[in-house]
């Protein structure tokens, strides 16, 4: 199989993993939405909720994961399983206590960790008070959804891309099973959602019991911290740690700048996220975690031609596939969020609130994905600190952004200037990457870009104008402008003959 259709193979497990993971997370969203509306009550759940999210990333699914899969990937390459195993036992239960001990922390210390993440709310005590103990109830989900974390990625090394991608679906499983059948009995009360979010952790780490058994990796507590392997790993997760979550600390600082903002910017933030997030998931997240594995074993190998072309593939799919997608949340975006949240105590100005921040992350939507894979890259080289220098003044620039722009532009300002922090990091890091292993084939990715931009023109103006020639409510106008956009898109990118039209069809096909 080529390198490009084993990575859309790879990607396409990831993808309809997450589709189904990301479809039960708008549910939820919605259900909650529905059930607490969109301001004071949301505002303080989903600040709480950013702080275990926040370690999450940084602990877990971002530098831990990014750090480990090419050590173990090398480990494997030697063809020592056993070792490796050893390698992965040993960094597992090492992991196991600095978690216990985070999270005894983040309890002690959640007064002011909120303080930190919403300081805006201490001029509302009652806000603030419910803000702290949803943090303090939340943050044993860290200790799973790590665990889980590092789990997925010794299982993406073995080559099982669609069951670490669907658990992460269990945190939604649980919260919307508190919605529909006890949030009554809670008499509508937070603390039961926050501890099914604890809930939804637990499970899905448990998920992956029954595959890691099946493949030999089941945990088990080996106490051995000054492993080789696990200590390579630990002098690159504190550069990694800042290097691929970035992104999260912009949503961090992002949250405190709302929170002086007007009521519901942080819920408006959060949606607007969300959604946003879709398609970053879809294609970005899936081709990243997809590149991560090939990458790891081109580096080990030292095969810089098969890095360059892994890239240069994995980059060009990115943007045929998120570009559409970016366009659409645009031009659709109104209808998408009245369709989505604009439910019970969810009004129409909360839906505006939320397509101004939409429009903002959705410009800078295939930097985010762009960004995802050139990392990636680099830390399959074990080079954990060109990303990170790069991160920190994206994350100026990003902090920078918001100030100058949330007070014209409210919350749209800030997501606008976190896609302007994105396109500077993927830039930057693709020139240096470029001036370290040579030429990257940026005709062919700059071509790419330009068909897909003419593609995606086209599809704007089939999918916005079906809005004002299809009768009907929105509940049925939506679907028929989805569908519509999509096929304009299929049909004029075949047109243009794009060369990933093609590879992604003729994988279809042989699947």
């Amino acid at each position: 199989m080529k390198i490009s259709e084993k990575l859309v193979h790879r990607a396409g497990s990831v993808s309809s993993a997450t589709m189904i993971s990301r479809v039960l997370g708008y549910a939820r969203d919605a259900l909650v939405a529905h059930a607490f509306g969109g301001g004071y009550l949301t505002d303080a759940f989903y600040a709480a909720f950013r702080l275990p999210n926040l370690f999450r990333r940084v602990l877990g699914e971002g530098a831990l994961t990014s750090a480990f899969v090419p050590a173990f990937t090398e480990e494997l390459s030697k063809g020592n399983r056993e070792e490796a195993n050893r390698f992965f036992y040993s960094l597992l239960s090492v992991l196991f206590v600095v978690l216990v001990a985070v999270v005894g922390l983040g309890v002690l210390f959640a007064p002011q960790l909120t303080y930190c993440v919403a300081w805006g709310f201490k001029t509302d005590p009652g806000k603030y008070e419910l803000t702290v103990q949803l943090t303090r109830l939340m943050f044993p989900f860290l200790l799973f959804v790590c665990l889980a974390a590092i789990s997925c990625g010794a299982l993406n090394t073995l080559g099982f891309f669609f069951v670490p991608a669907l658990a992460p679906a269990m945190l939604s499983v649980a919260e919307i099973t508190f919605v529909l059948l006890l949030a009554k009995l809670w008499n509508y009360s937070l603390m039961g959602l926050a501890l099914s979010a604890v809930v939804g952790g637990a499970l899905h780490f448990g998920i992956l019991l029954p595959l890691m058994r099946r493949k030999g990796i089941l945990p088990k507590w080996h106490w051995n911290p000054m492993h080789q392997k696990v200590r390579q790993v630990g002098k690159a997760i504190v550069p990694a740690m800042w290097g691929l979550s970035v992104d999260q600390v912009n949503a961090f600082f992002d949250t405190i700048c709302a929170s002086f903002l007007a009521v519901g910017s942080v819920t408006a933030l959060y949606n607007s996220n969300r959604l946003m997030q879709l398609p970053l998931a879809l294609f970005g997240i899936a081709m990243s975690t997809a590149a991560l594995p090939s990458l790891s074993a081109f580096a080990a190998r030292q095969d810089f031609t098969g890095m360059k072309e892994t890239l240069n593939n994995a980059l060009r799919i990115v943007i045929f596939t998120v570009m559409p997608a970016a366009v659409g949340l645009m031009v659709l975006g109104i209808p998408i969020i009245q369709v989505l949240f604009e439910h019970g105590k969810f009004t129409f100005r909360e839906t505006l609130l939320t397509h101004g921040a939409l429009v903002g992350y959705a410009v800078g939507l295939p930097a985010f994905a762009g960004a995802k894979v050139m990392i990636s890259s680099f830390y399959a080289m074990k080079d954990v600190k060109t990303p990170v220098h790069v991160a920190t003044y994206c994350l100026l620039i990003n902090m920078a952004g918001n100030l100058a722009l949330m007070w014209t532009w409210g919350v749209g300002g800030l997501a606008f200037a976190t896609s302007l922090a994105s396109v500077v990091n993927v830039t930057v890091l693709f020139w240096l990457f470029r001036r370290r292993m040579g030429l990257m084939g940026g005709r062919r990715l700059l071509r790419t870009f330009v068909l897909s931009s003419l593609a995606c023109a086209g599809m704007a103006c089939v999918a916005g104008g079906m809005n004002y020639f299809v009768p009907g409510s929105i509940y049925w106008r939506l679907p028929v402008m989805i569908v519509a956009g999509m096929a304009a898109y299929v049909i004029f990118v075949r047109v243009l003959k794009m060369e990933e039209y093609r590879e992604v069809l003729n994988l279809m096909r042989k699947s």
